[in-house]
């Protein structure tokens, strides 16, 4: 597997564009993505567990059990989630945009992400199409378009791709996500749209999905809310021409393994930018009686807010990591537990069989000052081991926050 450039459009046969239509006040921001495929796909998705669904997650919901797939339009600005008539307009979205490509409603799978409780003007998506279609392009320009057309609060956009070789045939998997508040993933991300070339049963798409979400996008937390549209989604149109995956056998392997390379640092990516964030800060928890234990353990930390807060002030408060530790719902022996910090600039060793120890402050301030803080902390009750990302708590995170709305 090797990193490679382009985004959704480095997979043969996507195309990728996004524009202005009015939606966002701001006439310098994108606020319509659109990702279309030459060949029918297959698709697969993962959708937000909170009750409250926004009306593109029960459109998409529906739609995805749809045998093809043909195109993926998003909105930024506006969540069309608990508004007036926002399953109607999800629907005509849907609709509007499929006529104009000339497929079936069904092989169009929407999105939208911004404010709840604001209705959506499709008009203004539907004037925006012809443009929109005129301006689809399988240069990696297409995908930066489309990945900055659906930022919110994002201070930059989170785009990726890999190629990895199946059958002697170069594969590509590509993805575009955002989401930097309101992230507390139970099934995906905010918004994260993948492409790919190989050929995919729907079943083994679907499935290779799941398992990569849980070790990727389901274990990142910036806030600890869960929201209303998180959507993840991929196609897979198997241009790339290698023999079709049918069965977990070594190209399933391959193509998952590439798959989970490519969520887990688009996972990162949104973990680092989350909103008014200064650090991206990793948990691991090793050395667990099981893997399921350690990832809970790891969460726990990094969605403590004392913790957060500690890792913003730069201060090596290892008490609050072993106190998270403590609330997460785990049993362990607090008294075989080891916590050290580390980043680029090193590693310290601040607590040992659940004691403090001794440590130089200076080195510590250091290593807590890097834009990536490490946080490790081994059970020494097993073999198992789990990482989870999220970020340090600003007075940023509570001034975007205070008035997202306004």
């Amino acid at each position: 597997m090797k990193w490679i450039e382009g985004g959704v459009t480095a997979a043969t046969g996507f195309k990728a564009s996004g524009i202005h239509c009015g939606i966002r006040p701001n006439r310098t921001k994108e606020d319509l993505a659109l990702i279309v495929s030459d060949a029918p796909c297959v698709g697969a998705g993962l959708f937000t567990k909170n009750q409250v669904k926004a009306a593109p997650v029960l459109v998409d919901k529906e739609s995805i059990k749809h045998e093809t797939h043909r195109a993926i339009i998003a909105n930024s600005g506006i969540a069309n989630a608990c508004a007036p008539k926002d399953y109607e307009n999800a629907v005509l979205m849907q609709k509007v945009t499929a006529e104009a490509l000339g497929v079936d409603p069904k092989e169009v799978l929407i999105g939208s992400t911004g404010v709840i409780g604001m209705s959506l003007d499709v008009s203004k998506i539907e004037a925006g199409l012809p443009v929109l279609l005129n301006k689809l392009t399988s240069d990696q320009s297409g995908s930066e378009l489309a990945a900055k057309a659906i930022m919110t609060t994002d201070t930059r956009k989170k785009e990726l791709a890999v190629e990895v070789e199946l059958d002697g045939k170069p594969v590509h998997i590509g993805g575009i996500s955002k989401g930097s508040g309101m992230i507390h993933p139970n099934m995906g991300t905010m918004l994260c749209y993948l492409t790919t070339d190989a050929a995919i049963t729907k079943d083994m798409l679907q499935k290779a999905l799941k398992e990569v979400c849980d070790i990727s996008f389901n274990r990142i937390s910036v806030d600890g809310d869960t929201s209303t549209n998180d959507s993840l989604i991929i196609l897979a149109n198997g241009m790339a021409g290698n023999e079709l995956i049918a069965a977990e056998n070594d190209s399933y392997q391959a193509f998952k393994e590439a798959l989970k390379a490519l969520c887990i640092e688009l996972a990162r990516q949104m973990a680092k930018d989350g909103e008014g964030a200064t650090h991206l800060i990793t948990c691991t928890v090793s050395n667990a009686l099981d893997e399921k234990r350690a990832e809970i353990l790891a969460k726990s930390v990094i969605r403590s807010p004392l913790t957060k807060a500690a890792i913003f002030g730069c201060d090596a408060n290892w008490g609050r990591v072993l106190c998270a530790l403590g609330y997460s719902g785990e049993e362990f022996n607090p008294e075989k537990v080891d916590i050290s910090f580390a980043s680029a600039a090193g590693t310290i060793a601040v607590c040992e069989h659940g004691k403090g120890l001794p440590f130089d402050e200076a080195k510590a301030l250091a290593i807590l000052k890097e834009p990536e803080v490490i946080i490790l902390a081994d059970m020494h009750e097993g073999t198992a081991a789990a990482t989870c990302w999220g970020c340090d708590l600003t007075f940023d995170y509570v001034k975007i926050n205070g008035d997202y709305r306004t």
